[in-house]
């Protein structure tokens, strides 16, 4: 965790950077806003995205869960449209065997033409593993070819027409330009019209966008549908490299968390079974707390009495006394007191509902609540394949 945090600049979004040494040499770490997607959904996802596409980073590391890859598999064939230097790291392959799923990394690297590296977090060695094919990303010892997306016939004919009339230095990125034109993605247009100084607006741009559309319309393709198309494709591809890349010892591994599910996210017990939940552990956090409050209150009293006891036989003046004392003394060990207690027994429960993964699902729970509020009810959304231990 040597890491400095701040805000991404005029965003209030978080970011982490920091120092790694590996092999005498120095990596500058940047943890962008974890996302499923970068298509410009949300800040998090158009930070993500900015960040690959012009903050010129060497290596790109995309983190996967492998208890569920298949999900996490659309995010990375998104990326390989915008670079070429990706590292694939598929992490809790502990938590995979515990459920059984086997992941075949040699299979999935051949499948995406990107380097992939399964991890262990808390296993060094699977992390120098890492570091190394970072390392020789970053220094162009592997140039990898990924395995991008093929869409349908007719977008990749109009695809190709729109990469012969961007001009671009990085020829890599005019396949994802031109798939964001014929997305007409105006916030993405702008921004690479300004990092990477290139005009997107031209008028042989428009009359080939406008020849795209019309011949795209022929086939049912239209401005409403054609990201859907492009979505579907992605989703495809990444359901069919899953399939051929995951073994389930158990194909109903799932099926207690599922049973639980229906019960816990019903919209008959959902609710009620939260509330009694929420209810025990404010009234074990409220109730379990008067007695350790009482104990330190005890203590810290005794230990006043010969706070006071010893500066007055040093004879130190009354005021002097009262500003130690009465001042900070009693003020800092009665917030230590009250306050010290009840969080110590409320975070650590609240942290194994988040654990056994009871949190996501009162998210679930509260959705069209948060959403009837005007909530971006991000938090709600983003977490709900919590498992249960």
């Amino acid at each position: 965790m040597h890491q400095h945090t701040g805000n991404w600049p005029g965003k209030t979004v978080s970011n982490a950077r920091g120092i790694c040494k590996y092999e005498n040499e120095s990596f500058l770490l940047v943890d962008i806003p974890g996302t499923y997607s970068i298509m410009s959904n949300s800040e998090e996802e158009e930070i993500a995205r900015d960040y690959i596409c012009f903050g010129s980073p060497d290596a790109t590391v995309v983190i996967l869960d492998a208890t569920c890859l298949e999900r996490n598999l659309n995010l990375v064939y998104q990326i390989m449209e915008i670079t070429p230097k990706i590292v694939v790291c598929v992490n809790l392959l502990d938590e995979a065997k515990k459920k059984k799923i086997n992941i075949d990394l040699e299979k999935l690297e051949s499948n995406l033409g990107v380097p992939v590296v399964g991890t262990i977090a808390r296993k060094k060695k699977t992390l120098n593993k890492l570091m190394e094919k970072i390392k020789k990303i970053a220094s162009e010892e592997i140039k990898p070819t990924p395995k991008n997306i093929i869409y349908e016939e007719e977008i990749e004919e109009e695809i190709q027409k729109l990469e012969k009339v961007i001009q671009n230095k990085n020829e890599y990125l005019k396949r994802w330009i031109a798939l964001k034109l014929l997305d007409r993605e105006e916030k993405i247009i702008n921004g690479l019209q300004e990092n990477l100084q290139i005009n997107l607006k031209t008028k042989k741009i428009k009359t080939t966008i406008e020849g795209a559309e019309k011949k795209l319309q022929e086939v049912n393709i239209t401005r409403e549908n054609i990201r859907d198309k492009i979505v579907g494709s992605i989703v495809k591809k990444a359901e069919k490299v899953a399939k051929e890349t995951i073994e389930y010892e158990n194909e109903k591994y799932n099926n207690r968390d599922r049973k639980i599910d229906k019960i816990l996210t019903s919209k008959t017990f959902g609710i009620p079974i939260m509330i009694i939940f929420l209810g025990i552990i404010l009234w074990i956090t409220i109730v379990g707390a008067n007695y350790p409050s009482s104990w330190l209150s005890s203590i810290f009293e005794w230990l006043q009495a010969r706070i006071i006891y010893g500066l007055e036989y040093i004879h130190t003046p009354l005021w002097l006394k009262g500003i130690l004392v009465d001042g900070i003394y009693t003020t800092v060990t009665w917030i230590i007191a009250v306050m010290l207690p009840p969080m110590a027994i409320f975070f650590p429960m609240f942290t194994l509902l988040e654990d056994l993964g009871y949190l996501p699902r009162i998210a679930f729970n509260l959705d069209k609540y948060f959403k009837r509020a005007c909530s971006s009810r991000k938090t709600s959304t983003n977490h709900v394949h919590g498992s249960w231990l």
